[in-house]
């Protein structure tokens, strides 16, 4: 009987030949209960490793790519640090990949891996309606993360995390009406978006239901579509319209903290003062956002939590684990100083 190979141990314990490589050389991103398997095989069987094996972990590239769409978007430049952190404990390396707005994620995460030698890829923020024949084309195992779940093509054969935008936007709108605002204009998405501007705002129109508090279509304002979408400069070239226009509000909802910044300006520009004449909720729970004057009240993302479980998520399938998980993170609504209750100085 001919010895047994590397190949015949990946075969049983049904995993890649890597994966059992990692096992043989203490990888500490292996999946711990996959390692213990793949050893306990490789003792009944008497495998001894060639050095071809024991030095496949050399060869093998240890990177993860990181597809991000909006790049320029200071909420996804905080996650890079946070990923840099984490994958680093693991010995793993990233290389960072912009999408534009107009390409097809899938086609790009295509492209990449026949180019790059990689483990794994992340995606970060876009929509998801990537094609499922391109992405199973990859040939490596991809986590979505922060990516929006399209209602009318819900998708679940595939690693996600994300938060449940419609349900957070929702609570920010309800702490605002609760708050007793009845006329609560919204910086939206996009006028077409159907990712996470859609979301939010059906959170919003939700949650003004929910209050009794007639939705009134003059009092949402979407994005500039010709300036970079959720902006400083997008969020004051719409509030600045709004402050412009003869339309009531108390207080403005803006789904994106950056886009709030440019807000403050444009409030402040109109010789108005926040809270006193308009109170402002934001989006996102952008660490600078305690800095602002006033600090700002926002819907904190738990970055750092979607973060490693994305990771996690993707060092599993690595292993040869599940490949369909959809994980849903909870905000946290963090009040500060930018939203006054009605009756208390607006």
């Amino acid at each position: 009987m001919s010895a047994i190979t590397i190949k015949d141990i990946a075969k049983i314990c049904n995993v890649g030949i890597s994966t059992v490589s990692r096992a043989i050389n203490d990888d500490p991103g292996i999946n711990k209960n996959t390692q213990e398997r793949i050893l306990k095989v490789i003792e009944e069987y008497h495998y001894v490793p060639n050095n071809s094996a024991r030095n496949l972990k050399m060869t093998e590239s240890n990177t993860i790519a990181l597809l991000i769409k909006g790049i320029d978007n200071q909420f996804f430049q905080g996650m890079l640090k946070i990923y840099e952190e984490e994958l680093k404990k693991i010995e793993y390396s990233f290389l960072i990949h912009a999408v534009g707005e107009d390409q097809d994620d899938a086609s790009v995460a295509l492209e990449l891996a026949k180019e790059k030698r990689l483990k794994g890829i992340i995606f970060l923020g876009g929509l998801i309606n990537y094609s499922e024949e391109k992405l199973n084309m990859l040939g490596i195992p991809y986590v979505l993360c922060t990516v929006a779940a399209n209602p009318e093509k819900p998708r679940h054969n595939c690693l996600s995390v994300s938060i449940n935008d419609e349900k957070e936007s929702y609570k920010a709108v309800d702490y605002l009406c609760k708050k007793g605002h009845k006329k609560i204009a919204i910086i939206a998405g996009k006028e077409n978006d159907y990712g996470v501007g859609k979301l939010r705002l059906e959170g919003y129109k939700k949650a003004l239901e929910d209050n009794g508090v007639a939705y009134d279509a003059s009092l949402v304002r979407y994005m500039k579509s010709e300036l970079t979408e959720f902006s400083v400069a997008n969020g004051y070239q719409v509030t600045k319209e709004l402050m412009e226009s003869s339309i009531d509000c108390t207080a403005i909802y803006v789904i994106s903290d950056l886009m709030a910044l440019g807000a403050y300006k444009a409030v402040f520009e109109a010789g108005k003062k926040i809270p006193e004449d308009y109170s402002v909720m934001g989006f996102d729970g952008l660490e600078v956002t305690k800095y602002f004057h006033p600090s700002l009240t926002t819907v904190e993302q738990p970055c750092s939590q979607m973060v490693k479980h994305s990771i996690e998520l993707l060092m599993d399938a690595i292993d040869g684990g599940t490949e369909d998980k959809q994980i849903l993170l909870d905000a946290d609504l963090q009040e500060r100083d930018s939203v006054t209750e009605i009756g208390q100085g607006a």
